[in-house]
């Protein structure tokens, strides 16, 4: 055990790192139902996505232990598979073979990026200033990504908003969120799960986490047999099982239909067929790789800070020198390769999941919690629906309390320089607010920008931020068009 993990070193044990990989599990395994039916709207069948999900998570998490022993686990992003589905597919008319091809001419340039060092380099020419924004930012994400899974929030109509129309003002249709009556059971579970989490989070209770996500999730399949049915899903995932996966066999011969499909001539020949469509093809996938790239290099730098997985004195000295010896850079490597999975089996881009945190809360430090992540992905094949009787309400508080424990950037950040307090908040609040990562990066780069210019300090943005600038904006143009 100690040789395949190096748990001494890390200051951990096994019974920790199980715990943690049972939490980031639980906290990430819906993926395994709401990725199936997300794709499946583009045509793609349903049991060949379902098995496709759970083998690209399971083989993506076990290569983050073989090659880098960190705790992460990866998974197919949700941003991620509802922009192939909604916007490739649906508004630009692309076919699911063609994304697919898509999918893996982005490995292709993760792989690049990765071994040049390039996205490091990015990262360490970003000021310090925007850095915490960042920090701060993704960590707010997660807290928001677990208010909403705890159903803590209503989105309703609010008539004091208003969205134009056109040419006239429709006051009653914009959808704005706000605090959820307490009056459901699943609300009341939630602040269950929470208060009792808090407490024995506030205890330093060992595995404390983990122990609140079964109780609650006990108390969940309780109130269901009296009637008060506080996770809907749980029926959906066994109608799923009994109408969709009748056969194990037949599921797995489905997968032929999707396995390799980016190369058939319906995906990578087709994808270039057409000139006229060159540029559109080109942006898509350098979307994907923009979303794919920050999404995954701050999710390690700020959770691996805060844990002490990589931002250790051993960890500098070995990240300055070549080839990857760092954890981080195998990471980061690590991360790229599993983009190559994804493609072949059939499936959207994986990323490394946010959920993550949960388990890094809960203890993991070494690729112990990753093994025990990919092994329950596995299982999920022959147990969703057991898996699923733990509901979101449940794992969500570890996602609320996480960002409490880890958050602390936004007082490095000197809010009386107004130069640096504008960058801060536009990459901070519109991660929350357009619920994507990669979209409040790019409105903090852009406004760093814009402030060093008008400052007069042009020449100290370094050339790199400028290229991602100019690539975001880029990015931001091409999603106005579409």
């Amino acid at each position: 055990m100690e040789r395949l993990f190096h748990l001494k070193k890390y200051g951990t044990k096994p019974s920790t790192e199980i715990i943690a990989g049972l939490t980031t599990f639980f906290a990430m395994a819906y993926i395994v139902f709401v990725n199936p039916s997300i794709l499946s709207q583009t045509g793609m069948p349903i049991n060949a996505v379902f098995v496709a999900t759970i083998i690209a998570s399971a083989i993506g998490t076990l290569v983050m232990w073989l090659y880098a022993n960190v705790p992460y686990a990866t998974a197919p992003g949700m941003w991620l598979n509802a922009f192939f589905t909604f916007v490739i597919c649906w508004t630009l008319g692309y076919t699911w073979q063609e994304w697919l091809a898509m999918v893996f001419i982005c490995w292709c340039v993760n792989i690049i990026i990765t071994v040049t060092k390039l996205r490091k380099a990015i990262i360490k020419a970003i000021p310090q200033s925007l850095q915490y924004a960042i920090w701060g930012g993704i960590w707010l994400f997660v807290a928001y990504v677990g208010i909403k899974n705890a159903w803590l929030l209503s989105f309703t109509a609010n008539p004091w908003t208003y969205t134009m129309l056109g040419d006239s003002v429709n006051i009653s249709s914009a959808i704005v969120p706000s605090l959820a009556t307490f009056n459901t059971p699943g609300v009341l579970l939630a602040l269950f799960g929470l208060l009792l989490m808090s407490i024995l989070v506030i205890r330093k209770t060992k595995g404390g986490i983990f122990i609140s996500i079964i109780i609650t999730a006990v108390v969940s399949i309780i109130l269901a047999l009296f009637g008060r049915d506080t996770n809907p899903a749980v029926r959906e995932a066994i109608q799923f099982w009994a109408v969709s996966l009748p056969n194990l066999w037949e599921v797995f011969a489905d997968l032929g239909t999707t396995f390799g499909a980016a190369f058939w001539p319906e995906g990578m020949w087709k994808l270039f067929g057409e000139s006229s469509t060159m540029l559109i093809v080109i942006m898509s996938i350098f979307s994907l790789c923009l979303w794919d790239t920050f999404d995954t290099i701050w999710t390690f730098i700020w959770t691996g800070k805060r844990a002490w997985i990589f931002d250790t004195e051993e960890e500098k000295n070995l990240s300055a020198q070549w080839p990857f010896k760092s954890r981080m850079d195998r990471a980061l490597v690590a991360d790229s390769v599993a983009t190559s999975i994804w493609a072949i089996v059939g499936t959207s881009n994986t990323t490394t999941y946010v959920e993550s945190v949960a388990g890094i809360g809960a203890g993991g430090r070494t690729g112990m919690t990753a093994v025990v992540v990919a092994l329950l992905f596995l299982l999920s094949v022959f147990l969703a629906p057991v898996f699923d009787f733990v509901p979101t309400q449940a794992t969500a508080p570890a996602l609320i309390l996480v960002w409490i424990m880890m958050t602390g950037s936004f007082k490095k950040i000197k809010r009386e320089e107004i130069e640096e307090s504008i960058p801060a908040f536009f990459a901070a609040v519109l991660m929350c607010l357009c619920y994507n990562i990669s979209y409040g990066i790019g409105a903090g780069f852009v406004f760093y920008c814009l402030s060093m210019i008008t400052q007069g300090k042009r020449k100290q943005i370094s050339p790199l931020i400028w290229i991602v600038t100019t690539l975001f904006i880029l990015n931001f143009i091409v999603l106005a068009k579409i």
